[in-house]
Formats: C-alpha cells, structure tokens, sequence
C-alpha cells in the first residue's frame, strides 16, 4: 500500500468515518437495487486533462475502508505530472464496494489533485522564490490540502496557530505597535519555554524599520510578512516596486515573505523582487478540481 506522512496517517482514518458515515448512511440503495450481490468489477482511474495527480494512497484508504478485500494497483504515484487521457491505476472486486466508495474517491483525489496541479503552476512560474500556502484550507481536510500542495512542489507555511508565531495587523494594533508586538512575542516564549519561528507583517517602510530594529535589538524575528506592497497597477498586471524597495530595506538580515495580489499572472513579477517567500491562498481556498474519472465495467460486461 502507497504511503502516507504521519500527519495524513493520523487524521484520515476518522475523516473517512465522518465522510463515509456521510455519504452511504445506511447503505447504497441504488447499488442494492440494481447490482446483484455476487457482481465482480474492474474499474480503471483516467486523467481528464493534463495536471499532477494527489490523493492516491488516500483513495487507496477509501477502497479498504468500505471492501477489503479490493485490490488496487497503480502505474502512476502521487506527485506525478501526468498528460490527459492516462489511465493511471484501477480497482478490481466486488461492483457493489466499488460503486460506494468512488465518489468519495474521487471527491479527494480531484481536490487534492487540483491542489498540487495550482502548485506546480506556482511554484515553477517564481523560481527562485518558494511558494507557500496559507490557513485557507478546507475545515478538516488541512492534512491532505497541505500534502498536496508539497506534492506540487510548493511549500507549506504553518500548519496552525500552534506551530509559528504570525504577528497581524490586528496583533499590532492590539498590542499598540510593532515593536510592542514584539516585545510581547518574545517575553512570552521566553516565559513558556516556546521555541517556534517568529514571523511579523508589516504593511508600510516604516512598519518594516520597526520590525528590523526588533530584530537588531535581539528580540526573536525570523521573517516579516511584506503585505499588499506588490500592488494592482493602473494598466493592468502588478506594480512590484514598493516591494523591491521593501526587500532591498530588509537587505537579507532576515527572511522575507510576499503576500497579497498574488495570481498566477502575477507571482512571477512578485517573486523577480528577490522576496524569499510568496504565499498565496489561492492554492488550496478556491483550487479547480482536477477532472478525474473511474469507468467501472462489471466481468462478463
């Protein structure tokens, strides 16, 4: 059986629970009734259109969790960029197992497949910067929305609010100020023993002054969030100017990151300024679905 990352192995079991709880209840009443008990099956996985496929060991999970005695074989692995009209893999046993659990199959598959094709269109148009998402992410999927934004070739931000500090705008405003902000950032890992990465946003030169000279003082800033400085231009596309001269400021003393008006279109322009990091929500809060098909055909059809 393909593998899966721990944090995928730990949360997918009670998702396919929920999900199948969800969708089959107490049973497929349309599979009952039409498809005698004792039908055998194969049914083959056909990429649509040209994209990265994600989301086939999860698929293989479902297959198991509803049959298994199902078997699944595959030519293709996840990550893989594959051209439409492949056929990467299939399932074969009972017709009954394999009509209840394709949509949830396939439900996965295509957002997660979505999701890595989005970052590989990303992550290859701002080389050399790096490409993360963000929190946006489907409630209860983050797991699977964050894997396949890596087997795009992008790069995940935090996972949570537990595992990086993100300093906000209304962090700064309730703290009274960047430096304020930091200060308390600082004190209070200091006082918990915490020892997460520190991240601030800055919205303007002088904001980012602020963060550098809280980094110059020995307060702990790994990286600051330059927001909304790469801005829509009047005749179309991005003006990155304000963010080059935001970067060329920090001059390399500590990380960058770029967010806000970050497209397709435009995340090379962004990444061109020399920032470290771009991220986007755009990989995971509104992706296409990959167009992925199963064609079941009973034996002896």
């Amino acid at each position: 059986m393909l593998p899966l990352p721990p944090d995928v192995a730990r949360d997918l079991p009670a998702l396919l629970d929920r999900a199948l709880a969800e969708d089959v209840g107490d049973g497929d009443v349309t599979t009952e009734a039409t498809i005698p008990a004792g039908t055998r099956a194969t049914a083959r996985f056909l990429l649509k259109e040209d994209g990265v496929v994600a989301g086939l060991a999860v698929a293989e999970r479902v297959f198991e969790a509803v049959d298994p005695d199902l078997a699944v074989a595959w030519t293709a692995a996840d990550g893989d960029h594959l051209e439409a009209g492949t056929v990467f893999g299939e399932v074969t046993g009972r017709a009954r197992s394999i009509l209840v659990a394709e949509r949830l199959a396939l439900n996965l598959m295509q957002r997660m497949g979505g999701v890595a094709t989005a970052a590989a269109r990303f992550a290859e148009a701002a080389r050399p910067a790096t490409v993360l998402d963000t929190r946006k992410t489907a409630p209860g999927l983050r797991a699977l929305d964050k894997w396949a934004v890596r087997l795009g070739g992008a790069a995940n931000h935090r996972t949570g609010l537990y595992d990086m500090v993100l300093v906000k705008d209304n962090h700064v405003a309730a703290a009274g100020g960047v430096r304020a902000a930091a200060e308390a950032v600082d004190r209070h890992l200091r006082e918990t023993g915490r020892d997460v990465p520190v991240e601030i946003e800055a919205r303007t030169l002088d904001e980012v002054d602020a963060v550098l000279a809280a980094h110059a003082d020995g307060l702990r800033v790994d990286r600051v969030l330059l927001d909304n400085f790469a801005r829509p231009a009047p005749e179309g596309g991005v003006d990155t100017a304000p963010l080059a001269a935001a970067v060329e400021r920090v001059g390399g003393r500590i990380q960058t990151e770029a967010s806000g008006n970050v497209t397709l279109d435009t995340v090379g322009a962004v990444a061109r300024t020399g920032v470290d990091f771009v991220s986007t929500g755009a990989l995971t809060h509104s992706v296409r679905a990959l167009d992925v098909s199963l064609k079941v055909v009973l034996d002896g059809a």
